[in-house]
């Protein structure tokens, strides 16, 4: 787990990491203009903001969007993803005054898990029976 960051809420610690992905309504290309990104790029900083997630990376293409988050446990990620697409939509159309009614997302979305090494955590649990071996006891 090296050069990873480990966060807490008052009841856990955690490291919850994802990659999220959406489309526009019909892969329009719509999000072509450099204003457009600048604001997508603008809203998605406030937005994590709000929620107390941490934006490691983004890319806005001409018709998606690619997001690498931390997500706090108390949120789903489809919560988020409501958040994400249901905000920016509203704030684009008011900003630009350029699209249709209704969504500029189209329903779906992708999302992987960027977690911490499998065989690292796999090994990290086969060997706890030795790393607690190891462990000097504290007297009591």
């Amino acid at each position: 787990m090296t050069n990873r960051r480990l966060y807490q809420l008052d009841h856990c610690t955690y490291i919850c990491q994802y990659h999220i992905v959406f489309v526009t309504k019909w892969r329009g290309k719509v999000l072509t203009d450099k204003y457009i990104k600048q604001e997508m790029k603008t809203m998605f900083t406030r937005i994590a903001t709000w929620k107390g997630l941490e934006l490691v990376g983004w890319h806005v293409g001409d018709e998606h969007v690619h997001l690498v988050l931390h997500i706090p446990p108390k949120y789903s990620v489809s919560y988020i993803v409501q958040v994400l697409k249901g905000k920016t939509s509203g704030w684009i159309k008011k900003k630009t005054k350029k699209f249709p009614k209704g969504s500029l997302w189209a329903r779906g979305y992708f999302v992987s898990t960027i977690g911490v090494n499998e065989l690292a955590v796999r090994k990290y649990v086969q060997n706890q029976h030795t790393h607690h071996q190891e462990m000097p006891r504290l007297p009591l």
